[in-house]
């Protein structure tokens, strides 16, 4: 069991089983055993949804939210920033873990572990790029691509009696 804590401090455990399966698809349409199909698209769409990956963890942690009397809105309200990467990364390794095959267990972490490096590659990417950046230098350029600036209204025709 995977456990992520929340940004009001509450700290949640994440269980993924046949149970668990069966109340997420009936309670939100989505069938868990089937996000690692297709290149884990369906994977990567929900983690991706914060709506719709608040909707599932909160069906995963309802025991534990009934018992906390935390309705399924005050879970969400939880769910920002960091606490949505946790709870992200507890439910996909939560998920791996419910797979009864040890090898696809293994396959699988190798391919969600390349995604990470993938993300990670691409954040520091982005991130030295934007560093390289000159904000009075780039707004000079977009500027300049204007051209010059348009004539004042003093230089604009009045509109003539037959055109109003």
């Amino acid at each position: 069991m995977k456990t992520f804590t929340d940004n009001a401090g509450r700290t949640w455990t994440v269980q993924v089983n046949v149970a668990a399966i069966k109340r997420v698809r009936g309670l939100v349409g989505i069938d868990l055993n089937k996000l690692v199909g297709d290149g884990f698209q369906a994977l990567a769409n929900l983690v991706s949804d914060p709506v719709q990956l608040a909707d599932v963890l909160y069906c995963l942690v309802k025991d534990e939210a009934d018992a906390k009397q935390v309705t399924d809105e005050e879970f969400g309200r939880g769910l920002a920033g960091d606490a949505i990467m946790l709870a992200a990364d507890a439910f996909v390794e939560e998920l791996i873990d419910f797979f009864p095959d040890a090898r696809a267990r293994a396959g699988l972490r190798k391919v969600i572990e390349a995604g990470r490096k993938v993300r990670l590659r691409l954040l520091t990417h982005a991130e030295t790029l934007l560093e390289r950046i000159d904000p009075e230098i780039e707004a000079s350029k977009l500027i300049a691509s204007f051209g010059s600036s348009p004539a004042s209204s003093d230089s604009t025709p009045a509109p003539s009696p037959s055109e109003n």
